[in-house]
């Protein structure tokens, strides 16, 4: 057969709901020689990530460490260490990703009880309560904290306490959230969280950074059932990652590499400047949005820095829009998913992608295509809004 030209990815400006653009450092960093999974210049790799992701998680958990695999990947392994059939699951849904957690639940055999926000508003803590109250015997509270469908930041401070008032475990996904605003593993009580590489870490996807506290591990160790996934229980590879370096698979050794990389550049930022900087420019955004008469469609004083929801605005084909940002600027954005579909556009402000130079770009060219589908826009205001 005929050898196909190698393939040559076009350089886009990332500002959808992830992946973010990669810095340059991270890219050179895949590109080492490989050595093995069990190398001891590996195994010393492995152990400055684990540290390294303790110090963005904010947290001492001994298991801590990426999961091989994207954030799925992380929310299974998560549910089916601590989830066995007949477990009562309490899972607050207001978004994609919500929903894709009571599917994995229901697969491991939970008994789940939904607790259900409109598309773009938090998860409240009378809500957790009240499911509470209505469960026997309550094993898991699973939370998304940044739902990344709609750019809503749920705060679990209060969620944690009722969760553990009860004699709960507390689940968060913090995919979306982690190295973009703050997450404080220890502080808020959390048993067991993952995220992914791809969004604020800055990181090519395919690894889940995973933490599991001290008592998620012992309900894991303890359970009465072995755990449903071979590759992704914690007790197989907890002596993979932990002292006794017993195989178990072999890791994707280039993306640790990558994730390695970002982790120093997160930590050489610092995670409150970090934090400042996403918060900044999700600000510029809706000064400038707000300069052309447009809004964010998610509840105010809950709205994620890293993903903004833009609502359509009456008349203007939303597809178009994207369609042209894409083929004419090499930018892309977002669709609105399940009832949001159609009605906003989700642009991310994540990581390397969160600065100053890139908004402008952006808003530029979105208010060039604005005007070109019929929506009269002054891209003079916009970009004057952000200074």
């Amino acid at each position: 057969m005929e050898i196909l030209p190698a393939f040559k990815a076009p350089a886009r400006l990332l500002m959808g709901p992830g992946p973010s653009n990669v810095s340059a450092e991270v890219l050179q960093s895949m590109s080492q020689p490989l050595v093995g999974h069990l190398d001891p210049v590996f195994v010393k790799m492995m152990e400055e990530l684990k540290t390294m992701l303790r110090a963005v998680f904010l947290t001492r958990n001994e298991m801590t460490f990426p999961v091989s695999g994207t954030g799925s990947a992380g929310m299974e392994f998560c549910f089916v260490n601590l989830i066995e059939p007949g477990d009562e699951v309490i899972v607050g849904v207001n978004g994609v990703f919500g929903n894709r957690m009571v599917d994995v639940a229901e697969r491991c055999g939970a008994r789940v009880t939904k607790v259900e926000a409109p598309w773009g508003q938090i998860i409240t803590p009378e809500q957790i309560a009240t499911a509470l109250q209505m469960v026997s015997r309550p094993k898991l509270v699973a939370i998304v904290h940044a739902e990344t469908s709609t750019g809503a930041l749920t705060p679990v401070e209060e969620i944690s306490r009722l969760t553990h008032a009860a004699g709960a475990l507390l689940l968060l996904d913090t995919v979306t959230s982690l190295g973009g605003c703050p997450v404080r593993l220890d502080d808020w009580g959390v048993d067991a969280t993952y995220s992914g590489t791809q969004k604020c870490l800055s990181c090519p996807p395919g690894l889940s950074p995973v933490s599991l506290s001290p008592r998620a591990l012992e309900v894991a160790r303890s359970r009465r059932t072995k755990v449903q996934s071979w590759y992704l229980d914690v007790n197989l590879l907890a002596s993979y990652w932990g002292q006794e370096r017993v195989y178990h698979h072999t890791a994707p050794i280039t993306m640790n590499y990558g994730l390695h990389a970002a982790l120093r550049l997160v930590l050489a930022e610092g995670l409150e400047n970090r934090w400042q900087r996403h918060q900044q420019n999700h600000l510029a955004l809706k000064s400038a949005l707000a300069a052309i008469g447009l809004e964010l469609a998610n509840q105010e004083g809950h709205q994620l820095w890293q993903l903004n929801p833009i609502r359509v605005p009456a008349g203007v084909d939303e597809v178009e829009v994207r369609k042209r940002l894409l083929n004419n600027f090499n930018i892309e954005v977002g669709a609105g998913l399940g009832p949001l579909k159609g009605k906003i556009w989700r642009v991310g402000l994540m990581g390397e992608t969160s600065s100053r130079e890139n908004l402008r770009q952006f808003l530029s060219a979105f208010c060039q295509v604005l005007n070109e589908c019929g929506r009269p826009t002054d891209a003079q205001a916009a970009l004057s809004a952000l200074r």
